[in-house]
């Protein structure tokens, strides 16, 4: 799992070219708001088109959107089951 953690955080940094390093993204950070990475629904968008293209996941749903993309931890998780499924 800490494999995909990290290749998530390096996929965030990449594709929404933030400017913090991978590593200093903590696992269960809040992507969005205040205390957290500060990500906005473009970025919202990005990641989704990211996680589709990148690991064959879909998020077509905003309640599955609100739920999976709150940090690093929650992608994580639903990567892994998205794979086992």
């Amino acid at each position: 799992m800490s494999d995909i953690k990290h290749d998530i955080k390096t996929m965030l940094v990449r594709r929404l070219k933030l400017k913090v390093q991978a590593d200093a993204i903590a696992d269960d950070a809040p992507l969005f708001g205040d205390g957290g990475l500060g990500l906005d629904s473009i970025d919202a968008l990005e990641l989704v088109v990211g996680l589709q293209k990148e690991y064959g996941v879909v998020i077509n749903d905003k309640a599955v959107a609100e739920r999976v993309l709150v940090s690093v931890n929650a992608i994580a998780e639903f990567v892994s089951a998205a794979k086992t499924a």
